[in-house]
C-alpha cells in the first residue's frame, strides 16, 4: 500500500475548510486550525484553496488531501485538469476531484484528470462520488481512492441527515481501492461505525472545524427546552402572543 494511504488507515482525517464570506475563510486561520487538529491526533488534513494548501503544507508533515472549489456549476470540486495540476503543485499529496459523471467545465473526463495528475505530478487522486456506480466508474478511471463525499449532494443520490454508511459498506466491500467515509459524520460513534463497515479512513469536517454549525446545534437544542423570550417572538412588538 502507498505509504500515504497506510499512514491514514483506520484513522481520522480532518477537513479544514470555511464557507465563503465567513470570518474563518482565511488561509492563515485554516492553517492554524489544521495545526490544532494535528495536535489533537488527526492523521491527515483535507483542505481547499491553493494558498490554504501551501500554508498547511509548509506547517505540517501530515498527509494532505487537497482540492480547489471553483465555479458555480454542478462540478466545482477541482473541476478541471488544470485545477487538479495546480492543487498538486500547491503541495497536496492526494488531489481530491469530483468523481461524478456530470460534465466538467473543460470537457475533460475523470480519467483525463487522473492520468494528468499521475503522469505529470506523481500524486494520488481521490474521487469524490455520490453513488455506488460512480465509485465503480472512478476505479475504472484510475482513481487511487474513492470517497463518499458527495453522497446526498447530487440530485440523484440518496440524502439524509446522517452519513451514507450503507454506501460506505457497499463500496468498501466491492472496490479494490481504499474507500474513505466522508460527509455528514457528526459523532465519534458514526466515525467508528464507518470503520467497522470497511472504510479505510474517515474524514470529518463540520463537526470539528466549523464553529458556526457547532454553536447552532447547541442553540437549537437549548431552544427546544427554553422557548425564546417574549420580545424575540413574532408579533411581540404589537402585543400579540
Amino acid at each position: 500500500m502507498n505509504p500515504l494511504l497506510a499512514a491514514i488507515r483506520g484513522r481520522l482525517v480532518v477537513s479544514c475548510q470555511a464557507y465563503p464570506g465567513e470570518p474563518m475563510r482565511d488561509p492563515d486561520t485554516m492553517c492554524r486550525v489544521a495545526q490544532a487538529v494535528a495536535a489533537g491526533g488527526a492523521a491527515g488534513i483535507r483542505a481547499q484553496g491553493l494558498e490554504d494548501l501551501r500554508r498547511i503544507r509548509a506547517a505540517l508533515d501530515l498527509p494532505l488531501i487537497g482540492l480547489w472549489k471553483d465555479g458555480d456549476g454542478d462540478v466545482y470540486i477541482t473541476p478541471t485538469v488544470e485545477h487538479a495540476l495546480q492543487v498538486a503543485g500547491a503541495g497536496a499529496d492526494i488531489v481530491a476531484v469530483d468523481g461524478t459523471a456530470r460534465p466538467r467545465p473543460d470537457g475533460s473526463s475523470l480519467a483525463d484528470t487522473v492520468t494528468a495528475v499521475h503522469e505529470r505530478t506523481g500524486r494520488l487522486v481521490m474521487a469524490d462520488v455520490s453513488t455506488y456506480d460512480e465509485g465503480v466508474a472512478a476505479v475504472r478511471a484510475g482513481a487511487d481512492v474513492v470517497g463518499t463525499t458527495l453522497a446526498g449532494y447530487t440530485p440523484y443520490s440518496r440524502s439524509g441527515p446522517g452519513p451514507a454508511l450503507e454506501l460506505v459498506a457497499e463500496l468498501a466491500r466491492d472496490l479494490p481501492v481504499p474507500v474513505i467515509a466522508e460527509g455528514r459524520l457528526h459523532t465519534p460513534g458514526q466515525a467508528s461505525e464507518a470503520l467497522r463497515l470497511g472504510a479505510h479512513a474517515v474524514v470529518v469536517g463540520t463537526a470539528i472545524t466549523h464553529p458556526t454549525s457547532i454553536t447552532r446545534r447547541f442553540c437549537d437544542a437549548l431552544a427546544e427546552v427554553m422557548p425564546a423570550p417574549p420580545h424575540d417572538r413574532p408579533g411581540a412588538a404589537d402585543g400579540k402572543p
